[in-house]
């Protein structure tokens, strides 16, 4: 495992910047995974059992074009990105009933997804400002309540980056003052732009290519650092870009695409393909830091559904459609099951809201008891694309979006 020798900036640089995130409202959904990009809600209060049929339906909202970007809500608003009409957009419609508030364009559509058109990404809500990043690398900043736009970076001719097979895909982080995001390549594999302004702040010249995942901030053994999965494995890189540690066992040669989970020392990440997924202790080694793994299993190939950490239990979706639940310190696999399908995921107050990819929803126990079965439903009206766009839970409230649909459903108790 590769290390890096700047502990004393990074430690610096950690105590400068603090690791308190910024206080959010209650119910608010405002980034990839949530206001923790954990893929975990503390919302409370909603039902634990749905009716045959599913819960509600209380609005459906069209017109938000073609593309698998998940929603993020926040002051009201919800905010997503579609083709149409030639253009890729950014999206505000409002949260009471779903009808568009703004849309603004980030340009021209340039890239076709790979057969799959359509951004990707989840836009990330910071007080008044709203960040977005497109499939060609267009990365914008936008006044939250008019879309009008503060700042733009192109990540292919200002900074160097390319472009994946299918696209950025990545739901780019605000970490106090900075917007951080993963252009690839040898100038900025990893980049930290001021927030306010888009001026590039430091670049983290690893040299690995980008993939699909998205970046999470962490706080390991007292150093403050940003943690990615990229093209070639999981890097870590201190609060000046420089690497701290680099794990590479879990990535495959096509795809890596789930967040990697981060639980005090330890990090769990995980892809499809075949490969699996891997636990490593992150420890001090002389002046850097090391990743030992602890376990690699075959058992969480999760693809592109994202994992969740509930009580020290791991769920997610193992290739090729199994909702997994493994205990996280040993792999040891406490229950699987084949009826949910290959789903995306998040957990709201112990339960888990899975989303198959062929459509199916389920309501099911964050439990490693067994799995248990709370409701389940096929959305109506449903598009022949696959359901990527991960379920979110907010305010009462659980979205789908379906390309140019977003669908919300009461499912308060």
């Amino acid at each position: 495992m590769k290390t890096c020798l700047r502990l004393p900036l990074a430690l610096l640089l950690a105590t400068q910047l603090g690791s308190a995130p910024a206080a959010r409202a209650a119910n608010e959904w405002p980034a990839w995974r949530g206001p923790e990009r954990t893929g975990v809600s503390h919302e409370q209060g909603l039902a634990r059992q749905w009716p045959e049929g599913g819960p509600p339906l209380a609005w459906t909202a069209t017109g938000v074009g073609v593309g698998f970007s998940t929603p993020s809500i926040a002051g009201g608003r919800i905010y997503l990105m579609g083709n149409r009409d030639g253009r890729e957009f950014v999206f505000a419609l409002s949260a009471t009933d779903g009808k568009q508030l703004w849309a603004t364009p980030l340009g021209p559509v340039r890239h076709d997804g790979a057969g799959y058109p359509g951004p990707r990404s989840t836009p990330t809500v910071d007080g008044a400002r709203v960040y977005a990043l497109g499939i060609n690398g267009d990365l914008v900043c936008l006044d939250a309540a008019t879309g009008a736009g503060v700042w733009k970076h192109d990540l292919v001719a200002d900074l160097s980056g390319s472009i994946p097979g299918w696209g950025y895909s990545e739901s780019v982080l605000v970490d106090g003052p900075w917007l951080l995001c993963t252009p690839g390549g040898g100038r900025a594999t990893i980049a930290a732009l001021d927030k306010t302004t888009g001026k590039p702040v430091w670049m983290a010249k690893v040299g690995d290519p980008a993939a699909y995942s998205s970046l999470v901030a962490a706080q390991i053994e007292g150093v403050k650092q940003y943690v990615q999965f990229t093209n070639k494995g999981v890097i870590s890189v201190d609060s000046a870009g420089g690497l701290l540690w680099r794990y590479d066992a879990p990535a495959n040669g096509t795809a890596n695409c789930s967040t990697p989970v981060c639980d005090g020392n330890r990090v769990f990440a995980a892809s499809g393909y075949g490969a699996g997924g891997g636990l490593v202790d992150v420890t001090r080694s002389g002046d850097g830091l090391k990743a030992n793994q602890v376990y690699f299993t075959k058992h969480m190939k999760n693809h592109h559904g994202g994992m969740v950490l509930v009580d020290g239990h791991l769920y997610g979706s193992d290739d090729p459609g199994i909702l997994t639940c493994l205990e996280l310190a040993t792999g040891k696999v406490k229950w699987s099951d084949r009826s949910s399908g290959k789903s995306a995921l998040v957990c709201v107050d112990r339960m888990l809201y899975c989303r198959g990819e062929q459509g199916l929803v389920s309501l099911v126990d964050a439990s490693p008891d067994g799995f248990r079965l709370h409701g389940r439903f096929e959305q109506p009206g449903r598009s022949d694309a696959p359901s990527w766009p991960h379920p979110v839970v907010c305010d009462g409230r659980l979205y789908l979006r379906d390309q140019d649909k977003l669908l919300a459903y009461d499912v308060r108790r």
